[in-house]
């Protein structure tokens, strides 16, 4: 699953990196290396522009809320849940299906936090003593410093309560797509830890290598099989993973300082 991760990189990089043409400073996010859902994130994605002819599509960097909320829902209320979307169900189910069909986006992040229980704990679980389970953070993210691109939807919806002039009148939100956690070495891999991110967790973000970036954004790519082929795990070997504080843990810190590497797990959550 996603359910954290780090954003650390400015706008104007971002624009260098995913070629954006548009993107408005005033929509400009402040680094966030402790993201949690309902927070707002930045998007990638190709739409035109509002109050212009031309209809062709135009590469931009919004602000999104992270948390789908689906158009024809009554209320925002169920968006902190849906922050997630399988990619093996993404092109079927209800929430996701129309968006996955012309709203896609890409969620540029610095990588992915990650819980793993300590192995004491574990024992502990094994021998039947309960004990509030110790978890390691360790945060997943590109062997070469790349920027790590997820894979997202995104959807709008108008909250009726609100005259249209209203500057909350619509929401628009976003949801990371997820796969299944690779079984492969990680390239880089904690001497005292998980040897590959299945060893973390079940699940991960779905990454887009960046020869998928533009099939991907663009939304006049509507049929599901072709669309599906998309949703193909990255190539194996790409990742390292290392463990970090758990301050980061809580929502309330924020800093780089979350990313630094510790040369081994913390006391009580070693692997």
């Amino acid at each position: 699953m996603c359910g954290r991760y780090a954003a650390g990189r400015r706008p104007e990089d971002l624009a260098g990196i995913f070629e954006i043409e548009k993107w408005e400073p005033e929509e400009s996010l402040e680094p966030d290396y402790n993201v949690a859902p309902t927070k707002e994130v930045y998007a990638v994605l190709d739409r035109p522009l509002k109050d212009v002819e031309d209809p062709k599509p135009v590469r931009q960097l919004r602000k999104l809320k992270w948390g789908l909320v689906p158009s024809w829902s009554k209320t925002p209320e169920g968006g902190a849940r849906m922050i997630n979307a399988r990619a093996e169900t993404v092109h079927e189910k209800p929430s996701y299906r129309r968006a996955f069909s012309t709203r896609r986006c890409i969620l540029p992040a610095d990588g992915y936090y990650e819980w793993v229980t300590g192995k004491q704990e574990r024992d502990l679980e094994v021998e039947g003593r309960k004990k509030r389970p110790r978890k390691q953070p360790y945060f997943v993210t590109p062997a070469d410093g790349s920027v790590f691109a997820m894979a997202g939807l995104y959807e709008f919806w108008r909250d009726r309560t609100l005259p249209d002039d209203h500057p909350q009148a619509w929401w628009v939100t976003c949801s990371v797509i997820t796969t299944e956690a690779e079984t492969t070495p990680l390239a880089v891999a904690p001497a005292d830890g998980p040897h590959a991110l299945a060893d973390i967790h079940p699940r991960m973000p779905l990454m887009l290598t960046p020869d998928r970036w533009d099939d991907w954004l663009d939304p006049k790519r509507t049929d599901p099989d072709e669309l599906t082929s998309l949703l193909a795990p990255p190539p194996a070997g790409l990742m390292r993973a290392f463990p970090v504080s758990t301050a980061v843990s809580n929502v309330r810190n924020n800093g780089p300082e979350l990313l630094k590497e510790l040369e081994a797990p913390e006391e009580g959550t070693l692997f």
